[in-house]
């Protein structure tokens, strides 16, 4: 690897090597080691986003590698893990069976009504599990062996093992949420690890001391009071609000700075890249209209990372399944690794 690198032109031609960006790296050479997760059998409107790991891969190579915030965060080495098949199989067969519960729920009838569907409901919370600690295996032997992590999802509920490895590693940290939904609910139809339940099932680990969530504009009002007696634990910044702030003469800057303000030293950051305006991420699987700007987003992360805080790690999930999602997604990616970057250097 090493006169591999040392041959690498970095204002040349994208290669398509198998890597994202086409970086000449492997899993021992990289810093960074990025693991994708194709699942999203518990997504409730629109399919496709179990392809978002492969699409943010294959529209990686055509991206410049010169980034201002950090022009050279590229040699810190990034490697992609191979998206493993059989998770997407069992996607497939369980994405199927989870598509009859939705439609048994949406008709208001019981699980329980002939033909009985509460063994298909254990069966999907079973895989799920499975998935999450597949998750949990890779992201933590990748911790202790001194790397960094990334998670592309899939479905918002991927990145739950990837929480619960940090928490062996940290004591305390907090998390910096961009999305649309609040994901507070429990088990949402049902599902225990829903998409729409990673924020729920994360408070469930006590080294998560604070949530901040950014963006939020299409919530239920149980996750309305989840957070009001949270005793600030959670701490949401709606996106209505957010704008009203702008309207009235604030800088996005000034608001960027309140909203990191409550968060602990480690952070790791969850992108639901539906927490952008959806003209960025039209084929995501819950589009709401409103959000952030790109570059909005960009500007949070360079004030969590001029505050001295670190960002230990970071999840993107949602990324529909269409070349400009994954071309998108693939420059998010990128971004967060050098800001992350970044962040253990100053």
């Amino acid at each position: 690897m090493g006169s591999q690198l040392q041959d690498y032109d970095p204002n040349g031609i994208g290669q398509v090597n198998g890597n994202l960006y086409g970086l000449p790296f492997d899993y021992e050479s990289a810093n960074l080691i990025v693991f994708g997760v194709p699942w999203e059998v518990t997504v409730s409107y629109r399919a496709g986003t179990a392809q978002g790991p492969a699409q943010v891969l294959a529209a990686s190579p055509q991206l410049d590698l010169y980034d201002f915030d950090y022009p050279d965060g590229w040699k810190q080495g990034i490697f992609m893990a191979e998206i493993p098949q059989d998770i997407l199989d069992k996607n497939a067969h369980y994405r199927s069976q989870a598509a009859q519960i939705i439609e048994r729920l949406e008709q208001g009838k019981s699980l329980s009504e002939s033909p009985d569907l509460t063994p298909v409901l254990a069966g999907i919370n079973q895989a799920c599990e499975g998935v999450n600690a597949w998750l949990y295996d890779r992201t933590r032997k990748a911790l202790q062996a001194g790397k960094q992590v990334a998670v592309i999802g899939g479905d918002h509920s991927s990145p739950l093992g990837y929480f619960q490895a940090l928490a062996e590693q940290y004591e305390d940290f907090g998390i910096l949420h961009i999305d649309a939904h609040a994901d507070l609910r429990d088990a949402y139809e049902g599902f225990k690890y829903s998409h729409a339940s990673i924020m729920f099932n994360a408070l469930d680990i006590p080294q998560i001391t604070k949530l901040i969530q950014v963006g939020l504009r299409d919530i239920c009002q149980d996750e309305v009071n989840l957070i009001k007696g949270s005793d600030d634990r959670v701490i949401a910044h709606y996106d209505a609000a957010l704008q009203q702030q702008l309207y009235s003469g604030k800088t996005w800057v000034e608001v960027c700075r309140e909203i990191i303000a409550p968060l602990p030293q480690n952070v790791h950051i969850s992108f639901d890249i539906d927490g952008l305006d959806p003209k960025l991420c039209p084929n995501t699987g819950t589009p709401v209209p409103g959000g952030l700007e790109l570059e909005q987003s960009y500007c949070l992360f360079r004030e969590l990372v001029k505050s001295g805080r670190r960002i230990i790690g970071y999840d993107l999930c949602e990324v529909g399944d269409a070349e400009w999602d994954g071309n998108v997604g693939a420059r998010i990616v990128y971004k967060l690794a050098n800001l992350m970057a970044k962040s253990w250097v100053e």
